[in-house]
């Protein structure tokens, strides 16, 4: 199996680590990507784009499920740079009927966070309901948060999204796809996409999903918490194959790209809010981003996630990475978005054979093991 791609031969092991991947029988196809003051170091692909065997091409793009939360994350630090937005009011401010059933003290920043008590909606929802951004808007509004606001974390799989996205319209008037396409990705040459035009369907990757909901991978009682989040809006994978998924604005799971245009967007951010000349935001709203923010059990993933605002960030007993401020998310099946301040680096993963984990898997975590190794650093632990 040929890797396709380019690389600096500092970062061979990169593309070492990548063809691993196959070897071990692991990928159908993938990309991955590095870069380093935003210039690609790693820009690699290979495999099959679908189960016919046709090839992953270079402009091939793929549904990277949460990965995406990186993205709309992006959007909503953009609005609280300009001042349209603080994270610290609560959200009925900008969205006054989100105040119902004793929400008029969420904030904003719980939206980012998980805390909102909101980790599903109040009823199960389907694909196609889902793509209905007023409607799911509605009943997150009218909805009694299943927790206390603001004392634990409860990771909004699918919910984290439309929280934002409805706030973003209220403040912007834009749908967040679309503040995404003319803010972000335009400017930058990114081909990324939250709201993929119909044209471009022929570029995307099938999913090899894993048998079963994801509401199946999910532990606890049917009454619990975590159960109850992705019954709320269960999906198995298959619904990416479709034109109503890809074209829907789904800003927690429906992002669709490939790693190179995730490490475009994330490579702005990595060198202090800015690139060639474009600037989505200020180093200081980076820095706000990095300040931890829990790292309580989540009630819905069952295990300590190290938050900051919108990202994961390092934690002394957990880094992913060798340096301190570091802002990353992962993908459900195993796409994920490292960004390295410190190095000013980005790494990026984006696949379309599927694992069962929500928050990565040891392809992703090897990639990231390498791309250390290419620069002398080793992971902790």
């Amino acid at each position: 199996m040929e890797i396709q791609g380019h690389y600096d031969e500092r970062f061979s092991v990169v593309r070492d680590a990548f063809e691993a991947n196959f070897a071990c029988g692991e990928e159908l196809g993938a990309s991955a990507a590095v870069t380093v003051d935003g210039e690609y170091v790693v820009d690699v692909w290979g495999g099959d784009r679908n189960k016919n065997g046709d090839p992953w091409e270079q402009d091939t793009i793929v549904n990277v499920y949460s990965t995406t939360k990186t993205m709309a994350s992006i959007c909503m630090h953009m609005l609280a740079d300009r001042g349209q937005v603080d994270f610290d009011v609560p959200v009925a401010e900008y969205w006054p009927e989100f105040a119902a059933n004793g929400k008029d003290s969420v904030l904003v920043r719980h939206v980012m966070t998980h805390q909102t008590g909101c980790s599903g909606f109040p009823r199960p929802v389907t694909p196609e309901e889902l793509y209905d951004h007023d409607l799911m808007a509605d009943l997150l509004a009218g909805m009694q948060p299943w927790w206390a606001p603001g004392t634990a974390p409860g990771y909004h799989a699918v919910t984290q999204g439309t929280l934002q996205a409805e706030i973003l319209r209220r403040v912007d008037g834009r749908t967040l796809g679309t503040f995404f396409r003319e803010e972000v990705t335009t400017p930058l040459e990114a081909d990324f996409h939250i709201g993929l035009p119909l044209s471009e369907g022929r570029r995307v990757a099938q999913l090899a999903v894993p048998e079963g909901r994801i509401d199946e991978f999910v532990e606890g009682q049917p009454d619990s918490i975590a159960v109850k989040t992705f019954r709320s809006c269960p999906l198995d994978g298959t619904e990416t194959e479709t034109d109503e998924w890809r074209r829907a604005e789904i800003p927690a799971a429906g992002g669709i790209g490939n790693a190179r245009s995730i490490s475009r967007v994330h490579s702005a951010i990595a060198c202090g809010g800015g690139l060639n000349g474009i600037t989505l935001m200020r180093p200081e709203t980076i820095n706000a981003a990095l300040e931890r923010q829990t790292f309580e059990r989540d009630i819905v993933l069952g295990l300590a996630v190290p938050y900051g605002t919108g990202f994961g960030i390092n934690h002394e007993r957990v880094p992913l990475t060798p340096s301190a401020r570091t802002l990353y998310w992962f993908g459900w099946g195993g796409s994920m978005g490292v960004i390295d301040l410190d190095e000013r680096m980005t790494i990026s993963y984006a696949m379309n054979k599927m694992a069962g984990g929500l928050v990565g898997d040891s392809r992703a975590f090897n990639l990231i093991a390498a791309t250390y190794a290419a620069i002398g650093k080793q992971l902790h632990g």
